[in-house]
């Protein structure tokens, strides 16, 4: 049996990533902390597991590896603790909020050879699978261009918590949290760019941006357009990638695509990739770092915060 401890409730996923863990044969979760006793009380009641202290859970030999979930402006010192014990670490994006605190992270992890992901779901889903696999096999030719929009409703139908809005704790608003996946995808298609430019609008008067466009400008030419917010209802996830040769368009889960292989004629693909687990899936059965994929490792997580940090520079 592997066991897990979840260290923090503040991120809106950290229920979703405990109820996995207890899905997973021959997992468990048997220690929360958060910040908040009565926090940390009420969900270990909910999982039938113990609340604990950090140091508890840290110190304690049965637990095989921990989530962070906690206010991302305290994964830094939390997540080199984690490694500092010897256990396995996973974290919800994005890593940190400056490079600085990425890099001691980094450190700490190949210092302890801890085995570590980050949570870039999307990469599992096969509609962006078969994108960035077109995309990265030449079949569109030289890359020049791509743009992802990935937005929601949360402020406009009020059901994000309010810490989502706290700039301290969570270093902006919608761009490094929702906006961390176009982010994501689109380095891990095109690298770090030189140059990112970026709007950022508040359209429900919250202290931190809720309406956001980066755009990101590589030195070979290349521009892509990461877009996201909190303000949008209904509108599809939609990924585009353009070449020399050719173009993928993904619209929610469908995909088409023209280029030299198509007989340059629109087509929609007879198969698409299958769906990977999730990255906490592929973290939780992993026994070393060789299982885990470089797209949801520690330098990804760098690229992430480095690409983040760019964007919000003023």
């Amino acid at each position: 049996m592997k066991k897990f401890a979840m260290l923090g409730k503040w991120h809106v996923h950290a229920e979703e990533y405990a109820n996995i863990l207890n899905s997973l044969p021959g997992c468990k979760v048997v220690k929360v902390w958060d910040e908040d006793d009565n926090t940390a009380k009420e969900w270990a009641k909910s999982l039938d597991c113990e609340s604990a202290s950090i140091d508890d859970i840290l110190t304690d030999a049965e637990i095989d590896g921990v989530v962070t979930c906690n206010a991302t402006s305290d994964h830094a010192p939390l997540m080199v603790k984690v490694c500092e014990s010897g256990k396995a670490l996973f974290t919800e994006k994005v890593l940190t909020l400056k490079t600085d605190d990425a890099m001691k992270v980094k450190e700490a992890v190949e210092k302890y050879n801890t085995l570590f992901a980050i949570s870039f779901p999307h990469l599992s889903e096969p509609a962006v699978r078969f994108a960035l696999d077109a995309a990265k096999s030449g079949k569109l030719g030289k890359i020049n261009y791509a743009r992802l929009r990935n937005v929601h409703n949360g402020a406009t139908a009020n059901w994000l918590p309010p810490h989502f809005y706290d700039k301290n704790a969570c270093g902006g608003g919608a761009m490094i949290d929702l906006g961390a996946h176009p982010m994501y995808l689109l380095t891990d298609l095109l690298g770090l760019p030189c140059k990112v430019h970026s709007a950022f609008t508040s359209v429900t008067n919250k202290p931190v941006e809720d309406n956001a466009v980066s755009l990101l400008e590589y030195t070979n030419g290349a521009i892509a357009v990461s877009e996201t917010g909190f303000v949008s209802a209904n509108y599809p996830y939609f990924f585009e990638i353009g070449g020399d040769q050719g173009t993928v368009l993904v619209r929610g889960g469908e995909v088409s695509y023209c280029c030299p292989e198509t007989g340059n004629q629109w087509k929609t693909p007879e198969t698409l990739p299958e769906k990977l687990p999730l990255p906490i899936v592929t973290w939780a059965n992993a026994t070393d770092c060789s299982h885990i994929p470089a797209n949801i490792s520690i330098d990804a997580a760098v690229r992430l915060t480095r690409v983040m940090e760019m964007a919000y520079r003023k």
